[in-house]
């Protein structure tokens, strides 16, 4: 796959070619080149080539290859980071320049592989993710289940408790399109352990085949599942939390307000929210324009994993960027939560510039106002259920796309009187807490949110 035949571009040369479809190298990967250069499928890939593009050749067909310049690393930390000493690139920085590529190479095949009708991108990119071997605990007893037809792995400590543990269901991230419970089994595995807990990790059914809502709803039956079987763990019914990162903590926060009906269900006693996805209507605020080129959560995979899920046609792209896809009293209806004036001023850089939106188009309007439902978006859900909803420990990371979520979702609870508990990771970026245990690609920053998050359930 990074191997680029000798019919690929020289350097200094400008190549005109159009990828639909691609990845970034890393600086020097490709044949000595200096650039980084830009493989995937281009316009034509299977046909004739377009416009002079050089090719590579990747297994058995030919892709396109353009130039195309980096300057990533630059808006990351260095003295924040590990080993950071305010200049040049940081260890942490070399971790995520080798991170990265891992990631970036098997999205690129599965890219292909989607191409050439083979298989889904997201199904070939979870194959290669869960080839990594379970580490075995021997503290912890981990059980395979499933609850109807929906696969669930449940952890307890082995210690003795003479009294009920606390429970944890967990809903692991990936946009619905990435990760299972084998890339969060070492997380689960550290939470049940060093909390004394009964963790719950929920497998749902994730894109390309199984669309919105279809994750939400299989996330609820699981916990109601559990919620009615926690006798038979031993779970302490006043002590359950929903907890996940990325996507899975907004899960976690639709789960509670979906339960609040529910008077013969025991209560959710908090929730754990990891860089969580709490709306999918506005993408203009600050973090959106600060760390729209970050790894691991870039815009454009943030966007393929949205509009896959609502099943979106993603034509609609830039109107959805300029706000033309929702009305205006829409807008001035949830201004009031979604508005960057609800952000810290320490959170706006220089860089930041609010961008008045476009009119609206109604045709995008009709074909994408599924976002203002409350199972998309629970940021924008009314006073009334929001001061109802469990305490919370929220987790933000300040070189991330979603990092303002957090931010608002926080402020929201604190204005009615939800007691919040907040820890803001100036040098993490969406997708570390994944680095936890992986050795040489492990940050620091995940061992001090898993950290954050013991000390918590300890608290309860």
């Amino acid at each position: 796959m990074g191997w680029a035949g000798p019919g690929g571009p020289a350097p200094g040369r400008e190549v005109t070619s159009r990828p639909r479809l691609g990845v970034l190298w890393g600086r020097g990967t490709l044949t000595g080149w200096p650039e980084a250069w830009f493989v995937g499928p281009g316009v034509n890939c299977l046909g004739k080539e377009d416009e002079g593009a050089a090719w590579a050749k990747v297994g058995w067909t030919y892709c396109s290859v353009a130039r195309v310049h980096v300057d990533t690393w630059s808006s990351l930390p260095s003295s924040h980071s590990a080993g950071g000493t305010g200049g040049g690139c940081t260890r942490a920085q070399h971790r995520l320049k080798s991170f990265r590529p891992h990631f970036l190479l098997s999205h690129q095949q599965g890219m292909i592989f989607e191409k050439l009708r083979i298989c889904s991108m997201p199904r070939f990119v979870r194959f290669m993710h869960d080839l990594r071997p379970l580490k075995e605990d021997p503290d912890v007893v981990v059980t395979d289940l499933r609850y109807g037809t929906i696969p669930v792995k449940l952890y307890q400590p082995k210690a003795f408790s003479c009294i009920p543990r606390p429970g944890i269901v967990f809903y692991h991230g990936g946009g619905a399109v990435l990760g299972s419970l084998k890339t969060h089994h070492v997380i689960c595995c550290h939470l049940s352990k060093k909390s004394g807990s009964v963790v719950l990790s929920v497998g749902y059914r994730r894109l390309p085949q199984h669309k919105f809502p279809v994750a939400v709803r299989d996330c609820i039956a699981a916990t109601i599942h559990f919620l009615k079987s926690l006798n038979v763990y031993g779970v302490d019914p006043d002590r359950v939390v929903v907890c996940g990162d990325s996507v899975g903590g907004g899960v976690a926060t639709i789960v509670c307000q979906k339960l609040l009906d529910c008077p013969d269900l025991p209560k959710i006693r908090a929730q754990i929210l990891v860089y969580a996805i709490l709306q999918a209507v506005d993408f203009q605020s600050p973090s959106y324009q600060q760390n729209r080129n970050i790894p691991l959560l870039n815009w454009n995979f943030a966007f393929y994993c949205w509009s896959c899920y609502l099943d979106i046609n993603p034509s609609w792209k830039s109107t959805i960027m300029k706000g033309a896809h929702l009305p205006a009293e829409v807008w001035e209806k949830y201004r009031k939560w979604l508005g960057a004036e609800n952000i810290p001023e320490r959170f706006k850089k220089k860089s930041y510039r609010p961008m008045p939106r476009e009119p609206l188009n109604e045709a995008a309007y009709l074909e994408t106002n599924l976002a203002l439902d409350l199972m998309n978006s629970p940021l924008i859900a009314e006073d009334e259920v929001m001061s109802q909803l469990p305490e919370a420990c929220i987790v933000s990371c300040e070189y991330d796309l979603l990092r303002d979520h957090s931010l608002l979702f926080k402020k929201r609870l604190e204005d009615l009187g939800v007691p919040v508990t907040w820890h803001h990771m100036e040098d993490g970026f969406h997708g570390v807490l994944s680095t936890f245990d992986m050795g040489y690609l492990q940050f620091p920053c995940s061992t001090r949110i898993l950290n954050a998050m013991v000390h918590f359930l300890n608290k309860l």
